[in-house]
């Protein structure tokens, strides 16, 4: 068995929402006295993600016109054996990749980016403004604003922007436009280039000018990639996805693995699983793992704090390195952000998520030796789970446990290439 399908009826029909079932109470959002972050998240916001944000409900319904367009883009999508990668490290373990990287756009951000255009467009909404770090999720973006007829503005880490220009190529042939974040468009930006003409800005400063920007303009929405519950909701449809391709073969996972920046992608995989952790029904390890030069969960504060860095958002208790906090410039952009999403947050502080770091050199060895077992080339962020994926799969050489490791695979590398050939080239550094 090399890989386990799914027909298109198989869409999962509902959401899983995992606030329904968190063994502690979620810290709400709340806001500074002086601050208007509450206040404005209508302006911000449309009603259908508002609502879902706050939802206690454990299952909420897919629109069936959402439901039709995760057809249109490939859902479901296969459960592959990497049998190349076990014969490889000699590991009695059985490792699986959930192929995310086979939506149109390369990622698993497509999930999300339909919802929130879906009720955008059903509130009224003409533009979406966002953010995006390596650009996988401003590509979902102006993807799915096309499908649904609306404009998408954005704001690009510039030093993604200049890392991976074949990602703006992209989202500009879904007429998207595509910004260096900090910009001139917005008055954050340009404080922030007075500050410092070449910032290589983060994903804190973009959110700061998408929200700015969705702020001055009445028909215009922001919409966020990752972190928010609605965005963990939206992507459970993976996790949903897997769940039912297992039962199918008659398996459980004893762990699964996902890379980590605002959660959204293990969120996605992991939350319907974790629903059987909490009640008891399943005994599985969950590792997130993040870069070492991004350490928001093994050497963050777990503490209230901004989303964004002009603290434009509310504040999330959340996993944080502080909100002013500018990464280096490393290759994996979609993980290089200050805090998490406070439902990763908050199962990793209760002790049921573990956190692992990885470094940038063996995030690249690790994505050719995937691909030359496997014939797939993964995304930067992809490789940190990956990475410890086959770690955990040389435990079980070692122990002779016959042990079931799930890796999401978020994305595939092909834009990424660049980094890659940094590699190759002894360019990159730790």
């Amino acid at each position: 068995m090399y890989r386990v399908m799914l027909d298109e009826k198989d869409v999962p029909k509902k959401w899983y929402n995992i606030a329904a079932d968190l063994p502690v109470e979620l810290p709400a959002p709340t806001q500074t006295e002086e601050g208007h972050q509450l206040e404005n998240l209508p302006k911000i916001f449309s009603k259908g993600v508002l609502e879902q944000e706050m939802s206690q409900e454990r299952w909420i319904e897919i629109p069936k016109e959402v439901r039709e367009v995760y057809k249109k883009v490939g859902r479901p999508n296969p459960l592959y054996r990497a049998t190349g990668l076990e014969d490889y490290l000699d590991t009695p373990a059985k490792i699986y990749y959930k192929r995310e990287d086979l939506s149109p756009t390369g990622s698993h951000k497509l999930n999300s980016a339909i919802a929130q255009a879906y009720y955008a467009k059903k509130d009224g909404a003409e533009r979406l403004t966002t953010e995006t770090g390596a650009g996988q999720w401003g590509t979902a973006l102006s993807l799915a604003c096309s499908l649904m007829g609306l404009d998408c503005t954005v704001y690009m880490v510039k030093s993604s922007f200049q890392q991976k220009p074949y990602r703006k190529t992209i989202m500009q042939i879904y007429d998207g436009e595509v910004l260096a974040s900090p910009s001139d468009k917005t008055s954050y930006g340009r404080k922030k280039l007075a500050e410092d003409p070449n910032h290589p800005g983060s994903l804190g400063i973009a959110i700061s000018e998408a929200v700015e920007d969705a702020l001055s303009d009445d028909k215009t929405y922001y919409s966020l990639g990752s972190v928010l519950n609605h965005v963990m909701l939206h992507q459970t449809v993976i996790g949903l996805e897997t769940k039912k391709q297992f039962e199918s073969i008659d398996e459980t996972p004893d762990v699964m693995v996902g890379c980590v920046g605002g959660g959204s992608n293990f969120s996605g995989a992991a939350f319907p699983f974790m629903k059987d952790k909490i009640s008891g029904d399943l005994d599985c390890q969950f590792i997130a793992v993040e870069p070492e030069s991004c350490p928001t969960l093994t050497q963050g504060e777990y503490r209230y704090d901004y989303g964004d860095t002009e603290g434009l958002t509310p504040l999330l208790k959340m996993y944080t390195l502080g909100h002013e906090f500018i990464p280096p410039s490393n290759h994996a952009g979609g993980l290089r952000y200050h805090g998490m999403s406070p439902i990763i947050a908050l199962l990793v502080h209760e002790g049921l998520m573990d956190a692992r770091t990885v470094k940038q050199t063996e995030i690249f060895k690790t994505g050719q030796t995937f691909a030359k077992c496997e014939g797939v080339v993964p995304a930067p962020e992809t490789c940190h789970a990956i990475k410890i994926g086959m770690d955990e799969a040389v435990k079980c050489r070692k122990t002779g446990e016959e042990k079931n490791i799930v890796i999401n695979f978020s994305g595939h590398g092909l834009l990424d290439l660049q980094g890659y050939s940094d590699f190759f080239e002894g360019k990159l550094e730790d």
